[in-house]
């Protein structure tokens, strides 16, 4: 009895084969379950999907649309029937001192208050992984307490620190004979109050990612850097911050769109004032649409923010690669 091998062999198999079936059946199989495994995923998606689609991208869309119109009062009812005005809302925005004041604020309260959060929140991280062996749990809630507290009741605890009469930077001031400024009712001093209390309020967001960092750093890197006769500011700069490098980036990155979408601290301390000295973009955007009622102008207003998080964000993004490679 002979065996067939080699081509032989396989074109017999071939022919033996039945058209259309065995192998193409089985290669078909995968082919529905997969199917019916994505028609199962979009099946539990769709609450969400539809949640999103109603609360969100309509919104979104929306106020898009709405910005090339004056979109106002007159139009809540019948908002099919706003006029249309192209860019005049953006070109008015450019024009307007009030948009421009409140624009300048902005930036001063991300360039003064992003890097003050980093740097102390990671000095903070800092000492409560290294320097700080007791009561280390209740140090890192009492700087993760202020993150998780209501505004207003911020709001009530700040406003007493910082009143002029009775507070309690007042009271100390008077113990040595000096007068404490009226922070909130000066041009000159309700900006850097408002920026004091968000990094008191936000640096334990910071701590607690750069805590995360830490632990996730070896212990031999830091040990052999001690054994190269680092001192402990050589360590932080030439060691830490390094490796912290992707955790500062994160938490730069959420902050600096937390700070530009800047709006409960002005609102409940000052109102946006004295003078507009704490006026924000954010703050002038509820302004306009919910007090004037002048929704394109304010839907404007939104879509001129959104574009600057996006650019600063993708340039921070673009920087840390730059200097990772």
């Amino acid at each position: 009895m002979s065996l067939t091998t080699g081509p032989a062999a396989s074109a017999a198999a071939v022919d033996k084969s039945p058209r259309g079936g065995g192998s193409s059946g089985s290669a078909r199989r995968p082919r529905r379950s997969l199917s019916r495994h994505n028609l199962t995923g979009w099946l539990f998606s769709t609450p969400f999907l539809v949640l999103f689609g109603v609360f969100m991208l309509f919104p979104i869309v929306a106020t898009l649309l709405m910005s090339f119109t004056d979109f106002g009062a007159r139009d809540v009812t019948r908002p099919l029937e706003a006029d249309f005005v192209g860019l005049d809302n953006y070109t008015r925005l450019f024009q307007d001192d009030k948009f421009l004041t409140s624009l300048f604020n902005t930036a001063y309260f991300v360039v003064v208050g992003v890097p003050a959060t980093i740097v102390l929140g990671l000095l903070a991280a800092v000492l409560l992984n290294n320097g700080i062996d007791r009561a280390r749990t209740v140090f890192r809630i009492g700087f993760y307490a202020p993150v998780v507290t209501t505004i207003v009741a911020v709001a009530v605890v700040w406003r007493f620190v910082l009143d002029p009469s009775d507070g309690l930077i007042a009271s100390l001031a008077s113990e040595v004979g000096l007068t404490a400024p009226d922070f909130l009712g000066s041009e000159t001093w309700a900006m850097p109050s408002l920026i004091a209390m968000a990094v008191w309020r936000n640096l334990g967001t910071v701590m607690v990612l750069c805590i995360a960092g830490l632990q996730a750093i070896p212990a031999e890197v830091r040990e052999a850097a001690r054994l190269d006769g680092a001192s402990g500011w050589q360590e932080l700069r030439r060691v830490t911050v390094p490796l912290l490098r992707p955790t500062l980036l994160y938490a730069t990155v959420i902050t600096t769109i937390g700070y530009l979408n800047v709006f409960e601290e002005p609102f409940v301390m000052t109102q946006g004032g004295p003078s507009d000295a704490t006026l924000t973009v954010s703050l002038d955007m509820y302004r306009e649409g919910f007090n004037f009622f002048h929704m394109g102008y304010a839907s404007a207003m939104a879509y001129v923010l959104f574009v600057v998080i996006m650019g600063i964000t993708v340039l921070q993004l673009r920087l840390l690669k730059d200097n990772t490679r």
